[in-house]
């Protein structure tokens, strides 16, 4: 099996999401001011539309509408408490295939695999990291922001699976998140009972080797293959992407700041010799520098907005080995013509 269990980055006309998703959410709305339908009209949505279990959202509309939500509550943490309320079969077939996975590296990479049937535009996956397992979770469109919500519902709904799932009082290494630190972190702390790390390149799951590989039941191989058809049949669906581009963009926003990202690597995760992903991704005018520079440059973008970081940190998140490193980065982008292009038309 792949070192990295990923998406393989399937696209749709449009990033979307399943309505009934939001279902939770516009329950806690309702209890506490009782503005739903306000809310979802003024996103161009009605609420027939979350009672269909196949029906699709746009994904901007969704991270919208839940950064609001919190705002009509009261509550800057309301993403992450609904998480904690998250069942297996709030996302179907996934859920339960989840449910039945021996172990909890088996439900994180089934996880990652299949995401793509319940929300587009998004970049999931699993990797190694000094003995630990890592489950990374962003959504592709830097644009999408702030997202802090759906950031804090993806992970503490993913803790709950594991809880309800394989261990009550489980507890992950580590929480990673995109975003700033909330003034008042201590709902977060709560809720995932372990060590969070803010502004980071992507939001992540760290769970020990020794969590990972415990068997915790005999899986029903039966069962298993019935589930991964049926959400092949989900997936069929979509439009699926053969893009050498999208396959690198997605790799590097797993991996980022945590594994080196070579061409040599990723070319071994995508099951092509280097020249041969070396020959696509120029044939489609870019290269792994180009792809690289350009994700490094949206997550530094996105820092920006989430206030201060210092460079120390920052060079750590997008992958530099130092300070220093990541200083002559920048000053190469600002000389590149595509910055120049960029500052002409921003002017």
């Amino acid at each position: 099996m792949s070192s990295a269990q990923r998406t393989g980055t399937p696209v749709q006309a449009f990033a979307s999401i399943r309505a009934s998703v939001l279902l939770p959410l516009i329950e806690q709305i309702d209890r506490k001011s009782g503005k739903a339908d306000v809310l979802l009209a003024l996103h161009g949505l009605l609420r027939s539309q979350l009672d269909d279990p196949y029906a699709m959202i746009p994904i901007n509309r969704y991270v919208a509408i839940f950064e609001d939500a919190a705002s009509i509550v009261g509550d800057p943490a309301i993403g992450a408490l609904l998480g904690t309320l998250f069942k297996p079969s709030d996302i179907g077939p996934i859920g339960v295939l989840f449910s039945i996975s021996s172990t909890i590296r088996t439900g994180f990479e089934r996880l990652a695999k299949y995401v793509n049937t319940v929300q587009g535009g998004t970049n999931s996956g699993v990797f190694q990291e000094d003995g630990n397992l890592v489950w990374s979770y962003r959504l592709d469109d830097p644009r999408l922001w702030p997202r802090r919500q759906d950031s804090e519902f993806t992970l503490a709904a993913s803790c709950q699976l594991v809880r309800a799932c394989f261990a009550r009082g489980w507890k992950p290494v580590e929480v990673h998140f995109e975003h700033r630190a909330p003034r008042n972190p201590t709902t977060l702390q709560r809720i995932f009972r372990a060590p969070l790390k803010f502004c980071e390149s992507a939001n992540r799951i760290v769970v020990s080797g020794q969590d990972a590989r415990r068997v915790y039941r005999q899986e029903q191989p039966d069962l298993a293959a019935v589930l991964e058809r049926h959400i092949a049949d989900l997936s069929g669906t979509l439009i699926q992407s053969d893009s050498a581009v999208d396959h690198v963009r997605s790799l590097i926003g797993i991996y980022l700041g945590h594994k080196p990202i070579t061409l040599a690597g990723l070319s071994q995760e995508l099951g092509l010799s280097p020249r041969t992903l070396q020959r696509r991704l120029s044939e489609q005018g870019t290269s792994l520098r180009d792809l690289m520079r350009e994700y490094r440059q949206s997550i530094l973008a996105l820092q920006k907005q989430n206030g201060a970081v210092r460079m120390k940190e920052l060079a750590q998140i997008l992958g530099y080995a130092d300070e220093t490193v990541l200083w002559r980065a920048r000053k190469h982008w600002e000389c590149t013509p595509q910055a120049a292009n960029d500052a002409a038309a921003d002017s």
